[in-house]
């Protein structure tokens, strides 16, 4: 099926990660067993026959009805049980403080938490959910925003104190800076615009955005942070907004999984909490409005 669809036994084997010589000899094998052709080779052009085309869509609902049978089978073996993937970050910062109140609500949910940055593989994962940080328009999955991002300047209360609020791209000179590489300091000062300026400005720079956050709250340094890792650190007062100025990001946090899922109970259920808990959750112009 999967030569059918790319049209290629390289492209075929890439996404089934196997070699194109072992897609080659189990495409033969099958032809030698029904003893009729299902693709005709033409130097690296391949065309389905005539034959694989009345064969396909039979093969096609086969798969399905076993993926089907599949994952039957696991939600009878883990019928409380929901598989999660989300960020390091986002688990940590975000969703464990909050975990709790969905333990109250939903304690026959078995809650498994797997961190990764990387998007789930459904049809080989054992994962019914997964949360991602992005734009959205991942293929054959279905994907609810459900939380919006933005970026801003935060330090501890003391460094605060010591170097005043920024008003300015040159204040930030005055302030130890911490970098992250996937939020750097040139979407706050230039809106995005790439430009030379940002070579000017130095700091430790960090890979891990919740080991950037707690460097901050050590008052290591001034660091540019998303929202959802911050707000509860600035309501509680173990950070500050070092500006008034914060930066919608093009990037949110949506909800993943494959149709097959959404009717699980545990998915349902998990799915329903947290869009509740994402809509009462701050915005950096209404802080007020954390629950």
């Amino acid at each position: 099926m999967a030569v059918a669809q790319h049209l290629s036994f390289t492209r075929a084997a890439d996404a089934l990660g196997v070699t194109a010589s072992a897609v080659s000899v189990q495409i033969r094998t099958l032809e030698e067993y029904l003893a009729r052709p299902l693709f005709r080779r033409n130097g690296r052009e391949v065309h389905v026959t005539a034959e694989g085309r009345a064969l396909l869509p039979r093969v096609q609902q086969a798969l399905e009805q076993l993926e089907r049978a599949i994952d039957d089978a696991r939600t009878e073996r883990h019928a409380g049980t929901l598989k999660l993937s989300t960020l390091a970050s986002y688990m940590q910062q975000w969703l464990l403080p909050r975990l709790p109140r969905f333990r109250a609500q939903h304690g026959d949910v078995d809650l498994h938490l797997h961190t990764s940055g990387d998007m789930v593989d459904f049809m080989r994962d054992d994962f019914q959910l997964a949360i991602r940080l992005g734009a959205g328009g991942w293929p054959n999955v279905h994907a609810e925003k459900v939380l919006d991002e933005w970026l801003l300047p935060v330090c501890s209360p003391a460094l605060f104190e010591k170097y005043g609020p920024l008003r300015s791209a040159d204040d930030l000179r005055r302030y130890p800076l911490l970098h992250s590489v996937t939020e750097p300091w040139t979407v706050w000062l230039f809106d995005g615009r790439p430009t030379e300026q940002a070579a000017a400005f130095r700091g430790a720079l960090f890979d891990d955005s919740h080991a950037l956050v707690r460097m901050a709250m050590q008052g290591a340094g001034l660091a540019l942070a998303r929202w959802s890792l911050v707000a509860d650190e600035i309501a509680n007062g173990s950070l500050v907004r070092a500006s008034a100025k914060t930066i919608a990001w093009d990037r949110g946090y949506w909800l993943v999984y494959p149709p097959r899922t959404a009717e699980l109970p545990a998915v349902k259920a998990f799915s329903d909490w947290i869009k509740a808990e994402c809509a009462a959750f701050a915005t950096p112009d209404n802080p007020l409005s954390e629950s």
